[in-house]
């Protein structure tokens, strides 16, 4: 999870990173400024806007990249099957949440037949090992995790019950947009590159996995691999555009879930100039292997 910094140096922009272990540290140092720009779940970003925490949502991180997971030789094969378990999500305000409650009503299951506890990411692979829980919704890499840990089965993907769905967004604060526009579109730019790189194919996505996660995440390669290529559309990055009718599907489920206490129209949490802005860039012209990676830096 990462945040970054606007800086101006040289006639250039100064993106530095800061990684956080969830959500609700972003959250707060969004809120107190010590960062200007962050990913966040689309609902907590929705629910701080209405909150009046002065950050507007302009461009995606990526979309699908959620999965149900469950015992891999355990009783649940149905999601019909849930009924009287427990399954972890990360927040009450995350999109898990709402795909859940989805995923629930479709195969005729009310909100209280199921148990539903918050558990910070890292720790739901091995709740799961241990029969703590019975199951769990969560981004990746964490059921990718399950998958390599021998333990965990995907019980559903976020696309067979959510088309489209949204995973982070990228969110600004106010008075950046305002003073620096220029710095946040040169931001959006780069993610958009980004993010067409890595749908060009497997080796980019392979490439990327090894990078990351020996120098940036601190996370086996082979993990992050996974989770990038089994199979390739388990998460996208295209398109990250904001799109109106996407929001207003997660804000009708925020509000049937009490997660707000009335309707926000699309403009008073979204800046779409950027994404608009960013609609015509090409993906980075980087060859797969331009740079060397250290064999020694990490374990994979």
């Amino acid at each position: 999870m990462t945040d970054y910094i606007a800086r101006r140096s040289l006639d250039k922009y100064l993106f530095i990173p800061h990684l956080f272990q969830g959500f609700p540290e972003i959250k707060e140092a969004l809120i107190s400024n010590r960062v200007q720009a962050g990913f966040l779940v689309a609902p907590l970003a929705v629910a701080l806007r209405s909150q009046g925490v002065p950050i507007k949502i302009v461009y995606l991180g990526h979309r699908y990249g959620s999965a149900a997971v469950v015992k891999k030789d355990g009783p649940v094969k149905t999601v019909a099957d849930l009924k009287g378990k427990t399954v972890a999500i990360p927040s009450r305000f995350s999109d898990e949440r709402l795909l859940l409650s989805r995923a629930l009503d479709q195969n005729g299951l009310k909100p209280g037949d199921v148990r539903v506890v918050e558990m910070t990411p890292p720790d739901v692979a091995g709740a799961l090992a241990s029969n703590a829980i019975d199951g769990f919704v969560m981004g990746e890499p964490f059921p990718s995790q399950a998958e390599l840990g021998g333990h965990g089965r995907v019980l559903f993907q976020a696309r067979e019950y959510w088309p489209d769905y949204m995973s982070c967004v990228l969110v600004v604060r106010d008075e950046v947009i305002q003073r620096r526009p220029e710095a946040v579109q040169v931001l959006v730019d780069g993610i958009a590159r980004s993010g067409l790189w890595l749908d060009a194919g497997q080796p980019e996505r392979e490439y990327a996995a090894e990078f990351v996660g020996r120098y940036y995440y601190n996370q086996p390669p082979s993990l992050l691999k996974w989770a990038l290529t089994k199979p390739l559309d388990r998460v996208t990055f295209n398109p990250l555009m904001p799109r109106r009718d996407d929001f207003d599907l997660v804000v009708r489920l925020m509000l049937e879930h009490q997660l707000i206490d009335k309707p926000l129209a699309f403009e008073e949490y979204v800046d779409p100039r950027f994404a608009e802005g960013a609609a015509h860039e090409t993906a980075w012209d980087y060859p797969v292997g331009a740079g060397r990676l250290d064999p020694e830096a990490a374990d994979d």
